[in-house]
């Protein structure tokens, strides 16, 4: 059907969708002409009008009902391609040869007027989203020589403080530097309740600050802000193509050129074999060309995807295309990863242990005032053993130089007690397992048991199960634990344990309950923890199966495995550790935390304020879609079976072909509008 977007020039953003209203005005304006032409023509006609005035009036319909038919016909032909507009105005021509003008203006101004509102429907879903970039400011208050200055957002530098006062809208992405306040973050991440926000939160352009002021340091410019990023990925998702439509667009031009060779047998037949004549027969034969051309079809996938992925938007829930929209509907099993999926991701330092009588041998360590010191060949402190605050330094030299949530956890549990952090080199992580880095002569591992199992062998390690017992009493409370373990020339020693703890999300457990409401047959949890502190998570949530201690290949394994038992299967993780497991997976689902940068990119739906809530809210919205593509293709085809029996059989008349015709494409676009309003 005719479009009413100008292709071929590079516009910016606002331009474009300039453009696009304008062309669609002047298509509107085309068809109110278009009316008036066709009205002219039949109350001309009525009252005796002269001639001139009533082919006058019908030529006005017949000009401006076909101009974007035509043009795009033209366009279509030069690829090559036949489409629906070129049925169309063959369709309205036709009627007219054979004295039928009014018919044909008819089908014309029905044509245009459905065109119209097709347009308008998707626009309105492609527009909604695109509104989200009029509720950023363009302008920000900057801190400069200790006095605001008000410049537009465009020529904001990164570090740049700006300040914003209770009931303003943050203009761009920062770090909050000094101020509390709670900030309303729905128009980005779909959540209700306003967020609490202090020193050293992440806050986001667009969001609305309620009742505290803030002074924010900016970390993205304008362009880069996870507003304008959410927008640009919805816009490149609508662009991809469901596989409904996909399927639809191969079958376009076969059905087209099927019904251009239905109608001329509908002509040549009859005349030929049965000896009709002529005008009756080509003007049955152009009402079959109405009744039987796909608009309905071809409208219905579009206008139902396009308005399901802008709903997502702002619920909070970013799918990435229309093909993850359609597949999500078949889900039956869902893998989650634990550490921030399941819990919240703040991983923190409940113990630390140093094993007694344990000391280090090795080269000088030595650190002022009650920090850990060495005599001679010891690490000692007053009482001649290790103590807690000095495995705990220890333990942090080497996580300093990792990015995992238990080293960072580590590091700022000695920090908070002010302990000096020794230099580490020649660190090295075994992925899933442990570290190990050189401390003052000496390599200082960090590792769970499968990591001392590879990584030293069958080398005997002094207080190994004493350290083993340890870890087993403190994962039975669901805690998760390493040893400490050093190494010099006379072998392998616990030093102590460290175990974290991180806390269950709020919303897990009903989540999952109302997974299995929605269908999901099975629930399962993939982690590299180890198997008490897993299995104590998943009895407190109610999940069915558990695979712990697993590398990221293995979660690849487990992944393949639930595929060969189910239709479709979901991975639910952070998208960094888990990009393996997301790849293999039907449907990746990221915890996105508002924009996270490598959850955006790796997975195909994005829960972007890390709301674990949202995830039924999704899997609902892909099957109501879904729903509404069978109804929508249920009552397309419906209509065209009708028609085309209805007109062998009864012989109705090509005006109410058309209206048959324009009023299911007007239809089933309305009806996939609807999903704009899907709130779950």
């Amino acid at each position: 059907m005719a479009t009413a977007t100008e292709s071929g020039h590079d516009v910016t953003e606002a331009s474009s969708s300039t453009v696009e209203r304008i062309v669609l005005y002047r298509q509107a304006v085309f068809v109110v002409l278009t009316f008036f032409g066709m009205t002219g023509g039949l109350f001309g006609g009525w009252f005796g009008a002269p001639s001139w005035f009533v082919w006058g009036a019908y030529g006005t319909a017949y000009v401006f009902g076909s101009w974007y038919g035509i043009k795009e016909s033209i366009r279509a032909m030069q690829e090559p391609a036949v489409e629906i507009d070129l049925l169309m105005v063959l369709a309205a021509l036709g009627a007219l040869f054979i004295g039928a003008p009014f018919e044909g203006a008819m089908l014309l101004f029905l044509f245009s007027l459905a065109t119209v509102l097709e347009e308008y429907a998707i626009g309105r879903s492609r527009g909604a989203i695109k509104s989200l970039m009029e509720i950023r400011p363009e302008s920000a208050r900057i801190l400069r020589d200790g006095e605001e200055t008000l410049v537009p957002i465009e020529s904001v530098e990164l570090g740049d403080i700006f300040v914003v006062r209770p009931g303003d809208r943050l203009p761009l992405d920062g770090v909050v530097e000094s101020g509390e306040s709670t900030v309303d973050q729905s128009s980005l991440t779909g959540e209700s309740v306003p967020v609490p926000k202090e020193p050293g939160d992440e806050v986001f352009g667009g969001t609305i600050n309620e009742n505290g002021s803030l002074e924010v340091r900016v970390t993205r410019k304008a362009h880069e802000s996870a507003i304008s990023r959410l927008i640009h990925m919805v816009e490149e998702a609508q662009n991809k193509q469901a596989p409904t439509q996909q399927l639809i667009d191969r079958f376009e031009q076969p059905y087209v050129l099927s019904v251009f060779a239905m109608t001329i047998v509908a002509i040549v037949l009859p005349m030929v074999l049965l000896s009709h004549s002529f005008e009756p027969t080509v003007y049955r034969a152009m009402t079959l060309m109405v009744a039987a051309s796909p608009c309905a079809v071809i409208i219905s996938t579009p206008a139902a995807v396009l308005s399901a992925i802008t709903a997502g938007a702002r619920q909070g829930v970013l799918f990435k295309g229309g093909e993850h929209i359609e597949t999500a509907g078949d889900v039956d099993a869902i893998a989650f990863d634990k550490t921030g999926t399941l819990t919240e991701g703040n991983t923190r330092l409940t113990d630390v242990t140093a094993r007694p009588g344990a000391t280090v041998d090795g080269d000088e360590l030595a650190v002022d005032g009650n920090e850990l010191t060495v005599d001679s060949d010891e690490l000692t402190v007053d009482s001649g053993e290790l103590t807690d605050d000095d495995l705990l330094a220890l333990a942090s030299a080497v996580q300093s130089r990792s990015e995992h949530h238990l080293a960072e956890a580590t590091v700022d549990a000695a920090r908070e007690r002010s302990l000096d952090i020794p230099a580490a080199s020649r660190f090295e992580a075994v992925v899933g397992k442990g570290v190990h880095a050189n401390v003052a002569g000496r390599t200082v591992h960090i590792g769970n048991r499968r990591y001392f199992e590879t990584v030293t062998g069958d080398e005997s390690i002094d207080g190994l199960e004493t350290g083993l017992e340890a870890l087993r009493s403190l994962e039975a409370s669901g805690k998760t634990s390493v040893l400490v373990v050093s190494e010099s020339e006379d072998g392998l020693s616990v030093l102590g344990w460290l175990a974290f703890t991180d806390t269950i999300r709020v919303d897990a457990a009903a989540t999952i309950e109302r997974l299995r409401e929605r269908g999901v047959e099975q629930i399962v949890m993939l982690t590299g923890d180890n198997e008490r502190v897993a299995q104590y998570i998943a009895d407190e949530l109610g999940i069915d199966e558990v695979y712990a201690e697993l590398l990221p290949e293995q979660k690849v394994e487990h992944i393949e495995q639930l595929k060969e038992r189910h239709e479709a299967v979901a991975m639910v993780g952070d998208g960094v550790n888990d990009a393996p497991a997301l790849a293999t997976a039907d449907i990746s689902i990221g915890m996105g935390g508002a924009g996270t940068d490598v959850a955006l990119e790796t997975a195909d739906i994005v829960l972007m304020s890390d709301a674990l809530e949202r995830l039924p809210y999704a899997f609902s919205l892909s099957r109501e879609t879904r729903k509404t593509l069978y109804l929508n293709f249920s009552i397309a085809f419906g209509a065209i079976v009708i028609m085309i029996a209805a007109i062998l059989t009864a012989g109705i008349p090509l005006p109410l072909a058309v209206i048959g015709h324009e009023g299911s494409t007007v239809l089933v676009s309305l009806i996939g509008l609807r999903l704009l309003g899907f709130d779950g």
